[in-house]
Protein backbone atom coordinates (compact mmCIF):
# COMPACT_ATOMS: atom_id res chain seq x y z
CA UNK A 1 0.00 0.00 0.00
CA UNK A 2 0.92 3.64 -0.83
CA UNK A 3 1.79 5.81 2.60
CA UNK A 4 2.00 9.29 2.45
CA UNK A 5 5.15 10.47 4.62
CA UNK A 6 8.12 12.66 4.15
CA UNK A 7 9.66 10.50 0.83
CA UNK A 8 6.74 11.43 -1.13
CA UNK A 9 7.20 15.25 -1.40
CA UNK A 10 10.40 14.49 -1.39
CA UNK A 11 10.25 12.50 -5.01
CA UNK A 12 7.86 15.05 -6.05
CA UNK A 13 10.36 17.64 -5.74
CA UNK A 14 12.94 15.11 -7.28
CA UNK A 15 10.93 14.65 -10.11
CA UNK A 16 10.09 18.73 -10.88
CA UNK A 17 13.99 19.57 -10.39
CA UNK A 18 14.99 16.16 -12.63
CA UNK A 19 12.52 17.96 -15.07
CA UNK A 20 13.94 21.01 -14.83
CA UNK A 21 17.79 19.97 -15.45
CA UNK A 22 16.99 17.58 -18.40
CA UNK A 23 14.90 20.17 -19.77
CA UNK A 24 18.09 23.10 -19.73
CA UNK A 25 20.93 20.22 -20.25
CA UNK A 26 19.31 17.18 -22.46
CA UNK A 27 15.87 18.78 -24.42
CA UNK A 28 16.41 22.56 -25.06
CA UNK A 29 20.05 21.92 -26.80
CA UNK A 30 18.21 18.87 -28.48
CA UNK A 31 15.38 21.08 -29.79
CA UNK A 32 17.43 23.77 -30.66
CA UNK A 33 19.64 21.17 -33.15
CA UNK A 34 16.55 20.10 -34.47
CA UNK A 35 15.15 23.45 -35.31
CA UNK A 36 18.39 24.42 -36.46
CA UNK A 37 18.37 21.23 -39.29
CA UNK A 38 14.97 22.13 -40.13
CA UNK A 39 16.21 25.66 -40.97
CA UNK A 40 18.61 24.51 -43.15
CA UNK A 41 16.50 21.75 -44.88
CA UNK A 42 13.87 24.69 -45.33
CA UNK A 43 16.92 27.06 -46.85
CA UNK A 44 18.13 23.73 -49.50
CA UNK A 45 14.77 23.16 -50.10
CA UNK A 46 14.55 26.93 -51.22
CA UNK A 47 18.45 26.94 -53.19
CA UNK A 48 17.23 23.62 -54.84
CA UNK A 49 14.30 25.44 -55.99
CA UNK A 50 15.97 28.34 -57.16
CA UNK A 51 18.84 25.67 -59.00
CA UNK A 52 15.70 24.01 -60.87
CA UNK A 53 14.23 27.66 -61.50
CA UNK A 54 17.74 28.46 -62.84
CA UNK A 55 18.14 25.23 -64.76
CA UNK A 56 14.39 25.32 -66.51
CA UNK A 57 15.39 29.48 -67.72
CA UNK A 58 18.78 28.24 -68.70
CA UNK A 59 17.41 25.43 -70.51
CA UNK A 60 14.87 27.66 -72.85
CA UNK A 61 17.72 30.16 -73.64
CA UNK A 62 19.66 27.02 -74.56
CA UNK A 63 16.79 25.79 -77.11
CA UNK A 64 15.83 29.39 -78.24
CA UNK A 65 19.45 29.94 -79.12
CA UNK A 66 19.73 26.54 -80.29
CA UNK A 67 16.37 27.15 -82.88
CA UNK A 68 18.07 30.48 -83.61
CA UNK A 69 21.57 29.06 -85.02
CA UNK A 70 19.51 25.57 -86.59
CA UNK A 71 17.44 28.51 -88.58
CA UNK A 72 20.49 30.66 -89.53
CA UNK A 73 22.31 27.31 -90.82
CA UNK A 74 19.47 26.52 -92.73
CA UNK A 75 19.70 30.51 -94.32
CA UNK A 76 23.12 29.83 -94.67
CA UNK A 77 22.78 26.12 -96.45
CA UNK A 78 19.94 27.39 -98.77
CA UNK A 79 22.17 30.34 -99.81
CA UNK A 80 25.33 28.46 -100.26
CA UNK A 81 22.81 25.91 -102.50
CA UNK A 82 21.41 28.58 -104.52
CA UNK A 83 25.06 30.27 -104.96
CA UNK A 84 26.15 26.94 -106.11
CA UNK A 85 23.08 26.63 -108.52
CA UNK A 86 23.20 29.57 -109.99
CA UNK A 87 26.87 29.21 -110.25
CA UNK A 88 26.34 25.78 -111.89
CA UNK A 89 24.03 27.18 -114.22
CA UNK A 90 26.25 29.70 -115.59
CA UNK A 91 28.65 27.65 -116.25
CA UNK A 92 26.04 25.11 -117.74
CA UNK A 93 25.07 28.05 -120.19
CA UNK A 94 28.89 28.79 -121.06
CA UNK A 95 29.40 25.18 -121.98
CA UNK A 96 26.51 25.38 -124.31
CA UNK A 97 27.58 28.01 -125.98
CA UNK A 98 30.99 26.95 -126.99
CA UNK A 99 29.65 23.50 -128.00
CA UNK A 100 26.67 25.52 -129.88
CA UNK A 101 29.66 27.56 -131.30
CA UNK A 102 31.97 24.26 -132.50
CA UNK A 103 28.72 22.81 -133.36
CA UNK A 104 28.52 25.25 -135.83
CA UNK A 105 31.90 25.74 -136.46
CA UNK A 106 32.11 21.75 -137.62
CA UNK A 107 28.72 21.82 -139.41
CA UNK A 108 30.51 24.37 -141.86
CA UNK A 109 33.28 22.84 -141.74
CA UNK A 110 31.41 19.75 -143.34
CA UNK A 111 29.15 21.86 -145.47
CA UNK A 112 32.58 23.16 -147.30
CA UNK A 113 33.30 19.67 -147.54
CA UNK A 114 30.81 18.22 -148.72
CA UNK A 115 30.20 20.82 -151.07
CA UNK A 116 33.65 20.38 -152.32
CA UNK A 117 33.14 16.57 -152.45
CA UNK A 118 30.45 17.16 -154.69
CA UNK A 119 31.72 19.61 -156.89
CA UNK A 120 34.76 17.13 -157.40
CA UNK A 121 32.10 14.49 -158.19
CA UNK A 122 30.22 16.65 -160.34
CA UNK A 123 33.46 17.44 -162.72
CA UNK A 124 34.09 13.38 -162.55
CA UNK A 125 30.54 12.28 -163.63
CA UNK A 126 32.05 12.06 -167.17
CA UNK A 127 34.76 9.79 -166.39
CA UNK A 128 33.19 7.86 -164.68
CA UNK A 129 30.81 7.45 -166.67
CA UNK A 130 32.69 6.56 -169.74
CA UNK A 131 34.69 4.34 -167.67
CA UNK A 132 31.30 2.33 -166.53
CA UNK A 133 30.18 2.18 -169.95
CA UNK A 134 33.25 0.51 -171.23
CA UNK A 135 33.33 -1.76 -168.42
CA UNK A 136 29.66 -2.53 -169.23
CA UNK A 137 30.37 -2.97 -173.03
CA UNK A 138 33.71 -4.48 -172.30
CA UNK A 139 35.17 -2.06 -174.83
CA UNK A 140 36.34 1.41 -174.93
CA UNK A 141 33.90 4.39 -175.42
Amino acid sequence: MITIDLTMPLQIVNMLLLIVILNAVLYKPIRGILAERQKKIAGLGEGISNFTKNAELRLGEFEQKLKAARIKAKGEYEAARNEALSASNEKLAAIRKEIDAEKASQLGEIEKQFVAAQTELKGQVDGFATEMAGKILGRAV
